[in-house]
């Protein structure tokens, strides 16, 4: 088929398209069919235009791969639900834009980026919601409302941000990434510190559009939700060592940390943070150098309590770890430890022992570690 799939190939894309759609959700079936007639309909064009699949002599089956590609994506934003989905795009969109929303010659602070990558997504959903009226020729007051239109709008949404721009050199660009750059380009640069004011705002006053964004942008960027005691405390951990790396300008390793919590692949993670192989391995190392000072020395007991491996557990170790750990430790280590199980503070405890606090906090770093050792064998 030379010249593209005919109204009769279009037609039976979206009778298989409704079939699975009924199969797979519990939608109407008139939500179903306009569905499956649009992802037809988007698929039968690009079989049309695309030089590439026209030469294939397979169009049908480019065609089907197509849409089938299109239908799966609409499923899974279906099957996570409407607040979920909205995460996972979020999250996804947020870590494609990432290292690129930063003003000019402006320093922003970790937090103060997630503030404009939130300002900048909600533009850009603006656009995605247009361009889905434009392209499938419906009414500029069209809505999303059911959540099967809620999933096809997300599915659309993450292809349009990903869509491959042409540029000169035969280079090409994300879309979402160019809007990004000009975003960015766009920002005064006191517009960081008034960014920064918004996410640290705590007043009593009547508008808490700044505190609640910023909340908002931190429960999508890490996934979870906040009235899950575990995922709370997840969420302390999460901010507690951003923290310790900003404090300390390792803001490569907070990068590395934030698109790891997005569980993006390992190739993703050095296309955004425009590393080699090489380089992501040594930053990998850096930071995880880091997370180990964090969770045996910085901030040990709210790690260990997320870890359920607190003093009061054993250090989260099988009866058979911990006898292990009793015959690894000397005396004084012994000692230690039993002063730590009975509460005893830190100070009183390095006077009994006869230890400055820097040689008790040593001590106790090295027990951490073993234990840390055992446990993770």
């Amino acid at each position: 088929m030379s010249q593209g799939i005919c109204t009769l190939s279009v037609d039976s894309l979206s009778q298989l398209f409704y079939q699975e759609l009924k199969n797979s959700t519990g939608a109407p079936e008139g939500g179903c069919q306009k569905l499956s007639q649009r992802l037809a309909t988007e698929v039968g064009r690009i079989c049309s235009e695309s030089d590439r699949i026209q030469a294939s002599g397979d169009v049908e089956s480019w065609a089907t791969s197509l849409g089938k590609h299109r239908l799966d994506q609409c499923l899974k934003y279906y099957n996570l639900g409407s607040r979920q989905g909205r995460v996972e795009l979020h999250s996804t969109l947020s870590a494609i834009v990432y290292r690129y929303i930063t003003p000019p010659q402006v320093q922003t602070s970790y937090q103060a980026r997630l503030g404009l990558i939130e300002d900048f997504l909600q533009g850009f959903y603006v656009e995605a919601l247009n361009a889905f009226r434009r392209e499938n020729q419906i009414g500029d007051r069209y809505q999303p409302r059911t959540l099967l239109e809620l999933a096809e709008f997300m599915a659309f949404s993450e292809r349009y941000g990903k869509r491959r721009i042409p540029l000169p050199g035969r280079r090409s660009q994300q879309l979402i990434i160019l809007r990004a750059q000009t975003f960015s380009r766009q920002q005064p640069p006191e517009l960081a510190i008034d960014i920064e004011q918004a996410t640290d705002y705590g007043g009593d006053g009547d508008d808490l559009r700044p505190a609640a964004s910023h909340q908002r942008v931190r429960e999508e960027m890490i996934a979870q939700a906040d009235d899950l005691p575990e995922n709370s405390l997840r969420g302390r951990v999460v901010e507690e060592l951003l923290a310790y790396l900003k404090e300390r300008n390792q803001d490569e390793c907070a990068d590395y940390f934030t698109l790891r919590l997005l569980d993006l692949p390992t190739p993703e993670i050095e296309s955004l943070l425009n590393l080699t192989p090489r380089q992501r391995d040594y930053l990998q190392q850096r930071f995880k150098y880091h997370l180990l000072r964090f969770a045996l020395s910085h901030n040990w007991e709210l790690v260990h309590e997320w870890l359920e491996a607190g003093l009061e557990t054993n250090l989260g170790l099988t009866t058979q770890q911990w006898q292990q750990l009793q015959e690894t430790i000397n005396a004084k280590q012994t000692k230690l430890l039993a002063l730590k199980q009975q509460g005893v503070a830190d100070g009183e405890a390095a006077k009994i022992l006869a230890m400055t606090p820097t040689q008790f906090q040593k001590q106790w770093t090295k027990l951490l570690e073993q234990a840390w050792e055992i446990r993770n064998v």
